[in-house]
Formats: structure tokens, C-alpha cells, sequence
């Protein structure tokens, strides 16, 4: 192949990670941020690594690696605000001489926060217990909201395909947690 053809094949590979995985990184990013332009920019963040990350090396499950790329941007981001805290939280905190709403905060008894850690771990534990189709299937439905038919395209499944996924994860959840 001459280099001119190299050269248009590369941007479509590029375009249909960016078409494939753009709204669903959008949709996970704005559940966590709330802020539509911080989300778009984490989003571009995510493609430009995954794009980086495949110009040097096969990337044998692209869907669970652009979350997890994803999850660790978030994290990054997380990070970077804690150190440097913007000038909007510096007046919310002048502005309420220091003092949070009581009825804005969630009681935290020790009991409350040892049932809520127990609960999760037998739901991580039961999650793991599920094949990573099913498990991730599920993740993206229940927990990201996304809609069938998106997820179905994700990974070029039927879209019956994924409600029996779903199911499969909800029956096993409902059989491991102890609910009828």
C-alpha cells in the first residue's frame, strides 16, 4: 500500500471508536459529573488515550478498556479537584460561614455504614460471578441507564441478546442476595 492510503484508512478506524464509544462515555461521565462541558472534555480525554493506546498495541476488549481508561480519568479528575479546589466551592463555604445544612447531610451510624459495605460486597461478589458480557451488559443498563438498543450496538449483539443478559444478572443478583 502506498503511504496516501495509509493515511485513509487511519482516520476512519479513529472515527468509528469515536462514533462507537462517544455517547455511551458521555452518558457515564455526565451520571458522574453533572456538568455537561467537563464531561465532553473527559470524554475527548478518554478517545485520545484509547486512540494512543491502539496506535501501539492490539486492544483485545475495547469495550471494557475505554472504561476502565474512563473510571481512571474520572478518578484523575476527582483527584485534581480535591487539590485544587475551585474558587465556587471557596464562596459556597464563605458564604455559609463553614456550615452544611443538617437536613442536606445523610445520618451515618456505624451500624448503617457496615450494612451499606456488607451489602455491596455480596453485590461486587455476585457481579464478579457473571460472565463479563453479562456483567457489563448489566453495568451499562442498570447502572449507567443506557438503553438497550445502544448497548446492543456496542457490542453488535440483538437487542433480545441483551434483555437476556439483564435478566440473567438480575435473577443471579436476586438469588445471591438473599431475595426471593
Amino acid at each position: 500500500m502506498s503511504p496516501l492510503t495509509d493515511k485513509v484508512t487511519t482516520p476512519p478506524v479513529r472515527d468509528d471508536l469515536a462514533a462507537r464509544f462517544s455517547a455511551p462515555l458521555l452518558s457515564y461521565f455526565l451520571r458522574r459529573v453533572r456538568d455537561r462541558a467537563q464531561a465532553e472534555d473527559l470524554v475527548q480525554d478518554a478517545l485520545l488515550r484509547v486512540i494512543r493506546a491502539s496506535e501501539c498495541e492490539v486492544i483485545e476488549h475495547p469495550e471494557s478498556y475505554v472504561f476502565t481508561v474512563a473510571a481512571n480519568l474520572l478518578k484523575d479528575s476527582r483527584r485534581h479537584a480535591v487539590r485544587h479546589p475551585t474558587v465556587a466551592s471557596a464562596v459556597i463555604a464563605e458564604d455559609g460561614g463553614g456550615e452544611v445544612d443538617a437536613t442536606l447531610v445523610d445520618e451515618r451510624s456505624p451500624e448503617r455504614v457496615l450494612d451499606g459495605e456488607t451489602s455491596l460486597a455480596q453485590v461486587l461478589q455476585a457481579l464478579s460471578e457473571l460472565s463479563e458480557l453479562t456483567r457489563n451488559v448489566f453495568i451499562l443498563f442498570r447502572l449507567e441507564h443506557m438503553k438497550q438498543k445502544d448497548i446492543a450496538t456496542l457490542y453488535g449483539i440483538a437487542q433480545s441478546t441483551v434483555e437476556k443478559h439483564v435478566m440473567r444478572a438480575v435473577l443471579h443478583l436476586a438469588r445471591r442476595c438473599g431475595r426471593p
